[in-house]
Protein backbone atom coordinates (compact mmCIF):
# COMPACT_ATOMS: atom_id res chain seq x y z
CA UNK A 1 0.00 0.00 0.00
CA UNK A 2 1.42 3.32 -1.05
CA UNK A 3 1.45 6.03 1.63
CA UNK A 4 -0.06 9.39 0.83
CA UNK A 5 2.40 12.11 0.00
CA UNK A 6 2.72 14.88 2.56
CA UNK A 7 1.38 18.13 1.07
CA UNK A 8 4.02 20.68 0.25
CA UNK A 9 4.16 23.59 2.66
CA UNK A 10 3.89 26.83 0.72
CA UNK A 11 5.50 29.94 2.21
CA UNK A 12 3.94 33.39 2.15
CA UNK A 13 6.16 34.75 -0.59
CA UNK A 14 5.69 31.63 -2.70
CA UNK A 15 1.94 32.26 -2.54
CA UNK A 16 2.40 35.94 -3.44
CA UNK A 17 4.75 34.98 -6.26
CA UNK A 18 2.25 32.47 -7.56
CA UNK A 19 -0.37 35.21 -7.74
CA UNK A 20 2.04 37.48 -9.64
CA UNK A 21 2.67 34.66 -12.13
CA UNK A 22 -1.08 34.08 -12.48
CA UNK A 23 -1.79 37.74 -13.23
CA UNK A 24 1.20 37.92 -15.61
CA UNK A 25 -0.01 34.94 -17.64
CA UNK A 26 -3.56 36.28 -17.62
CA UNK A 27 -2.24 39.54 -19.08
CA UNK A 28 -0.56 37.53 -21.85
CA UNK A 29 3.06 38.24 -20.89
CA UNK A 30 6.02 35.90 -20.79
CA UNK A 31 8.48 36.43 -17.95
CA UNK A 32 10.92 37.97 -20.41
CA UNK A 33 8.35 40.41 -21.82
CA UNK A 34 7.05 41.39 -18.38
CA UNK A 35 10.60 42.01 -17.17
CA UNK A 36 11.13 44.26 -20.16
CA UNK A 37 8.07 46.45 -19.57
CA UNK A 38 8.72 46.53 -15.81
CA UNK A 39 12.33 47.59 -16.47
CA UNK A 40 13.68 44.69 -14.41
CA UNK A 41 16.02 41.80 -15.05
CA UNK A 42 14.14 38.61 -15.88
CA UNK A 43 15.89 36.87 -12.96
CA UNK A 44 14.22 39.35 -10.61
CA UNK A 45 10.79 38.41 -12.00
CA UNK A 46 11.64 34.72 -11.64
CA UNK A 47 12.81 35.23 -8.05
CA UNK A 48 9.59 37.04 -7.12
CA UNK A 49 7.37 34.42 -8.77
CA UNK A 50 9.27 31.59 -7.07
CA UNK A 51 9.01 33.24 -3.66
CA UNK A 52 12.77 33.73 -3.29
CA UNK A 53 12.39 37.51 -3.32
CA UNK A 54 9.70 39.44 -1.45
CA UNK A 55 7.39 41.71 -3.42
CA UNK A 56 7.93 45.16 -1.90
CA UNK A 57 5.03 47.61 -1.52
CA UNK A 58 6.23 50.01 -4.22
CA UNK A 59 6.86 47.12 -6.60
CA UNK A 60 3.37 45.72 -5.95
CA UNK A 61 1.88 49.09 -6.96
CA UNK A 62 3.91 49.06 -10.19
CA UNK A 63 2.88 45.48 -10.99
CA UNK A 64 -0.79 46.27 -10.31
CA UNK A 65 -0.64 49.10 -12.84
CA UNK A 66 1.21 47.07 -15.47
CA UNK A 67 -1.01 44.00 -15.10
CA UNK A 68 -4.31 45.82 -14.57
CA UNK A 69 -5.08 43.97 -11.35
CA UNK A 70 -6.99 46.78 -9.68
CA UNK A 71 -4.60 47.04 -6.73
CA UNK A 72 -4.94 43.38 -5.72
CA UNK A 73 -1.21 42.77 -5.25
CA UNK A 74 -0.65 45.85 -3.12
CA UNK A 75 -3.72 45.07 -1.02
CA UNK A 76 -2.28 41.63 -0.26
CA UNK A 77 1.30 42.69 0.44
CA UNK A 78 0.24 45.67 2.54
CA UNK A 79 -1.64 43.41 4.96
CA UNK A 80 1.24 41.02 5.61
CA UNK A 81 2.58 41.17 9.20
CA UNK A 82 6.06 42.54 9.79
CA UNK A 83 7.46 39.07 10.56
CA UNK A 84 6.67 37.88 7.02
CA UNK A 85 8.93 40.58 5.63
CA UNK A 86 11.87 39.26 7.64
CA UNK A 87 14.29 36.43 6.86
CA UNK A 88 13.19 33.19 8.48
CA UNK A 89 15.95 33.10 11.12
CA UNK A 90 14.80 36.47 12.57
CA UNK A 91 11.05 35.88 12.55
CA UNK A 92 10.93 34.54 16.12
CA UNK A 93 12.61 37.72 17.34
CA UNK A 94 10.25 39.98 15.43
CA UNK A 95 7.18 38.23 16.85
CA UNK A 96 8.30 39.09 20.39
CA UNK A 97 9.78 42.48 19.51
CA UNK A 98 6.47 43.75 18.15
CA UNK A 99 4.71 43.32 21.52
CA UNK A 100 7.65 43.59 23.95
CA UNK A 101 7.33 45.86 26.98
CA UNK A 102 11.11 46.15 27.34
CA UNK A 103 14.10 45.63 25.06
CA UNK A 104 17.64 45.58 26.42
CA UNK A 105 20.44 45.38 23.87
CA UNK A 106 24.23 45.10 24.08
CA UNK A 107 26.04 45.46 20.74
CA UNK A 108 29.68 45.15 19.77
CA UNK A 109 29.94 45.73 16.00
CA UNK A 110 27.09 47.89 14.74
CA UNK A 111 24.36 50.25 15.85
CA UNK A 112 21.38 47.98 16.68
CA UNK A 113 18.75 47.76 13.95
CA UNK A 114 16.05 49.41 16.06
CA UNK A 115 18.14 52.62 16.26
CA UNK A 116 19.63 52.76 12.76
CA UNK A 117 19.06 55.52 10.25
CA UNK A 118 18.01 54.32 6.83
CA UNK A 119 21.36 55.28 5.27
CA UNK A 120 23.35 53.51 8.00
CA UNK A 121 21.11 50.46 7.63
CA UNK A 122 21.66 50.42 3.87
CA UNK A 123 25.43 50.75 4.35
CA UNK A 124 25.41 47.78 6.73
CA UNK A 125 23.81 45.56 4.10
CA UNK A 126 26.12 46.86 1.38
CA UNK A 127 29.02 45.69 3.57
CA UNK A 128 27.70 42.13 3.86
CA UNK A 129 29.67 39.31 2.29
CA UNK A 130 28.69 37.53 0.15
CA UNK A 131 26.85 40.53 -1.24
CA UNK A 132 23.08 40.57 -1.55
CA UNK A 133 21.22 41.19 -4.75
CA UNK A 134 20.18 44.87 -4.79
CA UNK A 135 16.53 43.89 -4.51
CA UNK A 136 17.19 41.68 -1.50
CA UNK A 137 19.21 44.37 0.28
CA UNK A 138 16.42 46.92 -0.21
CA UNK A 139 13.90 44.38 1.08
CA UNK A 140 15.87 44.00 4.31
CA UNK A 141 16.32 47.77 4.68
CA UNK A 142 12.58 48.24 4.31
CA UNK A 143 11.88 45.50 6.84
CA UNK A 144 14.24 46.98 9.40
CA UNK A 145 12.68 50.43 9.07
CA UNK A 146 9.27 48.80 9.51
CA UNK A 147 10.44 47.19 12.76
CA UNK A 148 11.25 50.62 14.19
CA UNK A 149 7.56 51.51 14.24
CA UNK A 150 7.39 49.89 17.68
CA UNK A 151 8.67 53.21 19.05
CA UNK A 152 5.57 54.90 17.62
CA UNK A 153 3.16 52.77 19.65
CA UNK A 154 0.86 54.60 22.06
CA UNK A 155 2.72 52.74 24.81
CA UNK A 156 6.19 52.16 23.34
CA UNK A 157 8.49 49.60 24.94
CA UNK A 158 11.25 50.68 27.28
CA UNK A 159 14.49 50.44 25.33
CA UNK A 160 17.95 50.35 26.81
CA UNK A 161 21.06 50.04 24.64
CA UNK A 162 24.71 49.54 25.53
CA UNK A 163 27.05 50.21 22.60
CA UNK A 164 30.77 49.70 22.35
CA UNK A 165 32.53 53.02 21.72
CA UNK A 166 34.37 51.47 18.77
CA UNK A 167 31.05 51.29 16.90
CA UNK A 168 30.83 55.08 16.97
CA UNK A 169 34.37 55.47 15.69
CA UNK A 170 33.82 53.27 12.63
CA UNK A 171 32.45 55.43 9.83
CA UNK A 172 30.21 52.81 8.25
CA UNK A 173 28.79 54.34 5.08
CA UNK A 174 31.16 57.30 5.28
CA UNK A 175 31.56 60.31 7.62
CA UNK A 176 28.25 61.98 6.78
CA UNK A 177 26.20 58.80 7.19
CA UNK A 178 27.90 58.16 10.53
CA UNK A 179 27.38 61.72 11.66
CA UNK A 180 23.65 61.51 11.00
CA UNK A 181 23.54 58.19 12.85
CA UNK A 182 25.28 59.68 15.89
CA UNK A 183 22.92 62.66 15.77
CA UNK A 184 19.96 60.26 15.87
CA UNK A 185 21.47 58.43 18.85
CA UNK A 186 21.92 61.74 20.66
CA UNK A 187 18.26 62.62 20.07
CA UNK A 188 17.23 59.16 21.33
CA UNK A 189 19.10 59.84 24.58
CA UNK A 190 16.48 62.46 25.45
CA UNK A 191 13.45 60.18 25.01
CA UNK A 192 11.74 59.20 28.26
CA UNK A 193 11.35 55.57 27.16
CA UNK A 194 14.94 55.19 25.97
CA UNK A 195 18.32 54.78 27.63
CA UNK A 196 21.70 54.69 25.87
CA UNK A 197 25.06 53.94 27.45
CA UNK A 198 28.46 53.75 25.79
CA UNK A 199 31.03 51.16 26.82
CA UNK A 200 34.39 53.01 26.70
CA UNK A 201 37.24 51.50 24.75
CA UNK A 202 39.72 49.65 26.93
CA UNK A 203 37.24 48.96 29.72
CA UNK A 204 38.37 46.18 32.06
CA UNK A 205 36.89 44.19 33.62
CA UNK A 206 34.27 43.68 30.93
CA UNK A 207 31.20 41.43 31.31
CA UNK A 208 30.40 41.26 27.60
CA UNK A 209 33.48 39.68 26.07
CA UNK A 210 31.41 36.69 24.91
CA UNK A 211 29.49 38.87 22.46
CA UNK A 212 26.23 40.77 21.89
CA UNK A 213 22.87 39.93 23.43
CA UNK A 214 19.26 41.05 23.31
CA UNK A 215 16.92 40.66 26.30
CA UNK A 216 13.17 41.05 25.84
CA UNK A 217 10.18 41.07 28.17
CA UNK A 218 6.72 40.12 26.89
CA UNK A 219 3.38 41.62 28.03
CA UNK A 220 2.95 38.47 30.17
CA UNK A 221 6.26 39.39 31.87
CA UNK A 222 8.07 36.42 30.39
CA UNK A 223 11.75 36.99 29.65
CA UNK A 224 13.68 35.72 26.63
CA UNK A 225 17.17 36.22 25.26
CA UNK A 226 18.02 36.49 21.56
CA UNK A 227 21.54 35.69 20.37
CA UNK A 228 22.73 36.02 16.79
CA UNK A 229 26.01 34.88 15.27
CA UNK A 230 26.80 35.13 11.57
CA UNK A 231 23.87 33.32 9.86
CA UNK A 232 22.47 31.57 12.93
CA UNK A 233 20.30 32.78 15.80
CA UNK A 234 18.90 31.44 19.06
CA UNK A 235 15.94 32.32 21.27
CA UNK A 236 16.47 31.28 24.89
CA UNK A 237 13.56 31.11 27.33
CA UNK A 238 14.89 28.79 30.03
CA UNK A 239 14.62 30.88 33.26
CA UNK A 240 17.98 29.72 34.61
CA UNK A 241 19.78 30.64 31.40
CA UNK A 242 17.90 33.93 31.02
CA UNK A 243 18.91 34.86 34.57
CA UNK A 244 22.59 34.51 33.67
CA UNK A 245 22.20 36.96 30.78
CA UNK A 246 20.28 39.38 32.98
CA UNK A 247 23.15 39.35 35.46
CA UNK A 248 25.63 39.93 32.64
CA UNK A 249 23.57 42.85 31.34
CA UNK A 250 23.29 44.37 34.79
CA UNK A 251 27.10 44.26 35.17
CA UNK A 252 27.54 45.81 31.71
CA UNK A 253 25.32 48.74 32.77
CA UNK A 254 27.54 49.33 35.77
CA UNK A 255 30.73 49.20 33.67
CA UNK A 256 29.55 51.50 30.87
CA UNK A 257 29.54 55.29 30.94
CA UNK A 258 26.46 56.72 32.67
CA UNK A 259 23.61 57.95 30.44
CA UNK A 260 24.74 61.55 31.01
CA UNK A 261 28.39 60.75 30.26
CA UNK A 262 27.32 58.82 27.17
CA UNK A 263 25.29 61.78 25.89
CA UNK A 264 28.31 64.04 26.45
CA UNK A 265 30.49 61.65 24.45
CA UNK A 266 28.03 61.76 21.58
CA UNK A 267 28.08 65.58 21.77
CA UNK A 268 31.87 65.57 21.55
CA UNK A 269 31.79 63.29 18.53
CA UNK A 270 29.38 65.72 16.89
CA UNK A 271 31.57 68.68 17.87
CA UNK A 272 28.72 70.22 19.84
Amino acid sequence: MQSAKRPKKVGTWEAVGGLVAHFRRKAGYTQERFAEIANLHVDTIRSIEQGRLALQDYRAVEFDELLGTGGALFALVDKLPVRERMPAFAQGLVDIEQVAVSILSYQTQMIPGLLQTEDYCRASFESRFPRFEDETAEQWVSSRMERQKIWQRKQPPFGHFILEESILRTALGGPEVMREQIRKLRADCDLVHMGIQIMPMGQVPHAGLAGPMLLLETPAHEHVVYLEVQRASFLIDDPDEVSVYQLKYGMLRSQALSPHESACLLDRLLGE
